[in-house]
């Protein structure tokens, strides 16, 4: 039985415990707060009102001229076309390239491996004029494809998440389905992939996220307006003298939704996927 001294010193610590979490989650909301009031409040509401006080009257007038002016409609689709196609070839290469360097030994392994990580610490910036004049020469600018290749290209991290979970999917299921008569393609198809159902979840989200939200790349290599992807329509609401901030607002909250739904549904494939990797 604990006495009045150890209860206090219990209480005092499980609320220290819970002060971080507090702040964080008022850190991680309140902008979001922001926002998704924001979005309700006319453009007069807005510049005389706290960031924080409720609008007089909600109205999705923002919402609607948001979807309709800002063309939202095609750059869902042009985003929901990039995103599928990145994130497949993406993951596909990832998980393959790990599988051969996991599962095989071969001269050059570890040089293969050190030059991704070399290639992960230059700085990206550093290379965009030479990136640019690649696609250009390849003829991609002003196409999905010119974006899609600079997405598809293999993620160290995803290549470092694969690898542990590679780590734990035994050889003995290599073995037999070898002495099955399987390829070596079909033990990767059938065996390797399913096991990799929680890293590939979350690579969804953690490069996913990314390619979403991504603003530079497509506003860059995609300038034609039926190429607009989410990110730069709602660019389309900045005009050059006046910035129509609650119906950018309301944009910000109409692309946050179906990211949010992907996480909410997700989450639990996320966290075993993070955990597992740490693992």
């Amino acid at each position: 039985m604990m006495n009045k001294t150890d209860k206090k010193i219990f209480h005092i610590g499980v609320i220290l415990k819970y002060i971080p979490l507090v702040l964080a989650a008022i850190v991680a909301v309140l902008p979001l707060l922001v926002v998704f009031i924001g979005s309700f409040k006319s453009m007069t509401e807005f510049t005389n009102s706290g960031v924080l006080t409720l609008p007089k009257h909600f109205s999705i007038d923002n919402y609607t001229k948001a979807f309709t002016e800002g063309n939202m409609l095609t750059g869902f689709k042009n985003t929901v076309i990039i995103f599928v196609v990145s994130m497949v070839g993406q993951l596909l290469i990832s998980s393959s390239f790990d599988y051969v360097m996991n599962r095989f030994e071969f001269r050059l392994k570890k040089l293969i491996l050190a030059l991704f990580t070399i290639a992960m610490l230059i700085p990206a910036i550093t290379s965009q004029v030479a990136v640019f004049q690649l696609v250009n020469k390849l003829g991609l600018v002003g196409t999905r494809w010119s974006v899609i290749i600079l997405y598809i290209g293999t993620n160290v991290i995803a290549l470092y998440i694969f690898l542990q979970f590679l780590q734990e999917i035994p050889y003995s299921l290599d073995e037999s389905a070898l002495l099955d008569g399987a390829s070596y393609f079909r033990i990767f198809w059938s065996i390797i992939l399913p096991n990799l159902k929680a890293p590939i979840v979350t690579m969804v989200i953690i490069s996913g996220v990314g390619v979403y939200n991504d603003f530079y790349n497509p506003y860059l290599y995609m300038p034609d307006p039926s190429l607009q992807v989410i990110s730069t329509a709602l660019f389309a609401f900045k005009g050059s003298s006046v910035v129509q901030w609650p119906v950018i607002l309301a944009g910000v909250m109409i692309v946050i939704i179906p990211i949010l739904i992907v996480f909410i549904v997700l989450q639990k494939y996320i966290y075993n996927g993070v955990t597992g990797a740490v693992k």
